[in-house]
């Protein structure tokens, strides 16, 4: 194959991928912080709220699932830039449809069409970058997206805090995806695409993960290393009020304003690990250094220090830095598939641990406190000492990514 044309870290690939998760996080965090407002506002009760609420984000989570299998074979089969250009046009029209739903079926059914397209935006973006910069710089290249892009749910909390507008707030978004098609027009598609087309070889064949024993192991691995993130996000912070409750009794903790904080967490933790993981010269290093700040975070969480409203947005703020190595995953996920499947598995990867967030909460909700009558702490530090297991035993037996030249395919050979 031939040599990559390779780029700068301040190129405008990289900035378009950035901006682009930029507004993909703006849209993906937004119903989080808008949902008590906007459900009510189109025929919602408190006594109803959290039942549409939990209908709403499953059909959003249904797309991002379905999205990421879509965009992921899409971006093997046609390329980097369609998905890039297909997916933020769809989550774009999506968010002005948003706005002027009139129920609780019509905002289900805009945030499934939104969450397909949220699906492709980031595994296209970071697969595009780790082609185009040189080994010795895909870490830092995918860290700057990473970090740049979760700032977007900062600027989703802020806007709707000065709008006071959740309809105004998707038609911001929808516009803001508009603009970036215009930026995105003299962006280049991926040398190594381009070289792997003229190969006769099976490209975005998702069952390929499925049909080789070591590929398929190397899939799972590679899924379960990312569990922790949708954990602190989804429920630990995502239930900081509840939590707090038990922990310490009467709060005004206001769970949107810990998502907020947690997110610029992510993002300082994104922006770093990159060059943790060039100091380190490895990827693995650097996420068990994250890992165990994220012990220590899940630790402090459930410990008799936390007990008061300030000290749980410290310690949400800390979670979430710990949690920032969404970027050295992802970027883990594309280095360990061929050119043919890279796109896929960059994209099916993070929509697969997005999607692993129901049965977080089946086991955390619906099996500890539901059946077994648990509390919110007894079952949130079992489910967490859980997941950060399994992640370790994933992590353990993950191969080591930071030398690895991406320039080859993957050959379908059938499972043994």
């Amino acid at each position: 194959m031939t040599t990559p044309k390779q780029i700068g870290l301040l190129s405008l690939p990289v900035f378009v991928a950035a901006l682009g998760y930029f507004v993909d996080v703006y849209d993906l965090l937004l119903f989080t912080i808008v949902r008590q407002p906007s459900v009510l506002s189109i025929g919602s009760t408190m006594e109803t709220i959290i039942v549409d609420s939990a209908h709403i984000i499953n059909w959003q989570m249904s797309g991002l699932l379905i999205g990421g299998i879509l965009w992921g074979v899409l971006g093997d089969k046609k390329g980097r830039l369609k998905v890039l250009f297909g997916s933020i046009l769809l989550y774009s029209l999506a968010n002005i449809l948003t706005s002027f739903v009139q129920n609780v079926d019509q905002y289900a059914y805009c945030r499934f069409i939104g969450g397909i397209g949220l699906a492709g935006e980031l595994g296209a973006g970071i697969t595009l970058v780790s082609e185009m910069l040189p080994k010795n710089k895909r870490g830092i290249g995918t860290s700057m997206v990473a970090g740049i892009g979760l700032f977007g749910a900062v600027f989703a909390y802020f806007t709707f805090k000065f709008t006071n507008d959740w309809r105004l707030c998707y038609q911001i978004g929808g516009v803001l995806g508009f603009f970036l098609l215009i930026l995105r027009v003299r962006v280049a598609e991926s040398f190594m695409f381009e070289s792997a087309k003229l190969a006769h070889i099976d490209k975005g064949n998702f069952l390929m993960f499925f049909n080789n024993s070591a590929r398929f192991k190397k899939y799972i691995k590679a899924i379960l290393i990312g569990l922790p993130t949708w954990f602190v996000i989804g429920v630990m912070v995502n239930y900081s009020n509840k939590f707090a409750s038990t922990l310490y009794g009467i709060n005004l903790i206001d769970s949107g304003r810990s998502i907020m904080l947690a997110y610029v967490g992510i993002a300082i933790g994104d922006l770093l690990i990159g060059y943790i993981s060039q100091y380190f010269k490895s990827r693995k290093k650097a996420l068990l250094l994250f890992y165990s700040l994220s012990i220590i975070g899940m630790i402090a969480f459930f410990s008799p220090y936390n007990n008061n409203d300030s000290r749980m947005y410290m310690i949400c703020a800390f979670m979430g830095f710990s949690t920032g190595f969404w970027a050295i995953f992802n970027q883990m996920a594309a280095e360990q598939f061929g050119t043919n499947l890279r796109a896929t598995a960059a994209t099916t990867i993070p929509n697969m641990v997005r999607g692993a967030l129901p049965l977080i909460n089946f086991l955390f909700l619906d099996i500890l406190q539901k059946q077994m009558g648990w509390n919110i702490v007894q079952s949130g530090m079992f489910t967490g000492g859980i997941i950060m297991l399994v992640t370790l035993i994933a992590f353990y037996y993950t191969e080591e990514t930071y030398h690895k030249d991406l320039d080859y395919l993957e050959n379908d050979h059938p499972l043994p």
